[in-house]
């Protein structure tokens, strides 16, 4: 993952958005454990690149998200995720990667669907 993406999470309540962010901090060897970051806004954490973990479930709006250091948060020496994106969607840059989360045919199953060139291309 290049430094500088942004990964925008969408879906409903027990989705896999945090487990999802798990594994990519894992992926940058960040020994730390992830936790949602719902009540605090705003994880940060140490790896091969700066991970900076966003929960926007209680963000009304992209303003609130910007009052909250949104630039800093997406700041092109790190990776930004963020939990429910579509609450802050308008402070997203259009070079933002989405990944969101589907309900699949049983409650266990899940449909993810990527859109964003740089998601994409890993993944091809």
């Amino acid at each position: 993952m290049p430094p500088g993406t942004v990964i925008a999470f969408r879906g409903g309540l027990g989705a896999g958005k945090t487990t999802l962010a798990k594994g990519i901090a894992q992926g940058l060897g960040i020994q730390d454990e992830v936790t949602s970051p719902t009540y605090t806004l705003v994880f940060e954490y140490s790896g091969r690149l700066p991970l900076r973990h966003v929960d926007a479930y209680r963000l009304a709006s992209a303003a609130e998200f910007e009052e909250i250091g949104a630039s800093e948060l997406m700041a092109p020496d790190g990776l930004c995720l963020i939990e429910w994106s579509e609450n802050v969607a308008a402070a997203l840059p259009p070079e933002a990667q989405i990944v969101e989360f589907l309900g699949g045919e049983g409650p266990e199953d899940r449909v993810i669907e990527i859109t964003g060139s740089t998601l994409e291309g890993i993944l091809s």
